[in-house]
């Protein structure tokens, strides 16, 4: 079993967890690779101790194949780096402070792994494709620069306000957000106070939720309330349209539903028009509304460039002449043997006069 020699400068029994860890990382990491931080922290801040990663996954109630995901994670996120020896056993492990910007710094205390070799290979990983499009731009956030902002008077409004429609006080994280909406999206304070108005508004206080509403708002080009308010307009009655088409009514509808109809508007491209047909279709095809049927159909439509109704109705037109012919096609096939052949009418068929055989056995009573 290899042991894990700890070493620390500070005297002090604590443990120091960075707030920034807690802002930019800790919210969007899996419970158990937090877990799995915070106790290389503990012992690093202990005196020198050894340890194992066996003793790890023992202390914290997990496999050592846990630990290993948690490491490559936070390696990935660069709050730690990672050294293999030759043969790819894990060597080193070393605490990165998580600093605003994107450098390794290296925190004074480090976690070493010996293994009686002196060669080491180091790994680097990469970081989580789940992260949010506005990580960058808030790990590249210092705090003169919040400062600054915090001090622009409708900035300092728009954040009051947003805690008004959120009904709680923000934390660092949303703040951050809402800067990232102002400062990167160049949106204005009284776009983003419609955006979270408007979120909210659907029961929707998710700062992510309002993020992906402002990224589409951005990419759609959106720049004033009025623009918004003609996007959501018409967002909400295409919704309501397509359910109906469904066989819907009485309710909103569901994130996956709000997938799929985004996904005809937007990717395929279609207008309501197109997707109410394929709605009605699915429900004449299954009794039911399926949201998943109706992608089948609209995306087959796609695929052969459809555009209008006119396209729809020359693709039915064509498949049903398919159909014509192949059921010509299968009557004018010679067939060898009647319709109705079986094994019994393999055998040679006798032609039987019944009304003699009826009138012999009279005449022999």
């Amino acid at each position: 079993m290899s042991l894990i020699s700890l070493q620390n400068s500070s005297e002090l029994e604590v443990t120091i967890l960075s707030n920034r860890f807690i802002d930019n990382f800790m919210p969007r990491a899996n419970g158990e690779f937090v877990k799995v931080y915070i106790y290389l922290l503990r012992m690093v801040s202990a005196a020198p101790s050894s340890f194992s990663l066996e003793h790890m996954a023992d202390s914290l109630f997990c496999t050592e194949r846990d630990i290993s995901r948690a490491l490559k994670y936070w390696e990935g996120e660069k709050l730690i780096a990672l050294t293999y020896t030759a043969d790819q056993k894990l060597s080193g492990i070393t605490l990165l402070e998580p600093f605003a910007d994107t450098g390794h710094r290296e925190s004074s205390a480090s976690v070493d792994t010996f293994t009686g070799s002196g060669n080491s290979a180091s790994v680097s990983g990469n970081t989580d494709p789940g992260v949010p499009s506005s990580a960058d731009y808030i790990l590249s956030l210092t705090p003169d620069r919040i400062r600054e902002l915090k001090q622009n008077e409708e900035i300092s409004q728009l954040l009051y306000i947003t805690e008004q429609y959120l009904t709680k006080t923000l934390t660092p994280t949303e703040m951050q957000k809402i800067l990232f909406f102002y400062d990167e999206l160049h949106m204005s304070a009284d776009l983003i106070e419609y955006l979270v108005e408007y979120c909210v508004s659907r029961g929707r206080k998710s700062i992510r939720y309002i993020e992906t509403v402002a990224l589409a708002w951005a990419k759609d080009g959106i720049t004033t309330v009025e623009m918004a308010r003609d996007a959501s307009s018409r967002f909400s009655k295409d919704y309501y349209t397509i359910l109906k088409a469904m066989g819907i009514s009485g309710r909103n509808p569901v994130d996956n539903e709000i997938t799929y109809i985004d996904t005809w508007r937007k990717t395929y491209g279609f207008d309501l028009e197109l997707i109410q047909e394929a709605c009605s279709r699915t429900v004449l095809s299954t009794g039911q509304p399926s949201f998943q049927y109706a992608d089948k159909i609209l995306s087959g439509w796609k695929k052969k460039n459809v555009h209008t109704l006119e396209d729809i109705r020359l693709l039915d037109a064509a498949h049903k002449k398919r159909q014509l012919e192949k059921s010509v096609s299968r009557k004018k096939q010679p067939q060898t043997q009647p319709q109705n052949s079986n094994r019994f009418n393999n055998f040679h068929q006798r032609d039987y006069d019944f009304a003699e055989y009826e009138k012999r056995l009279l005449n022999n009573q």
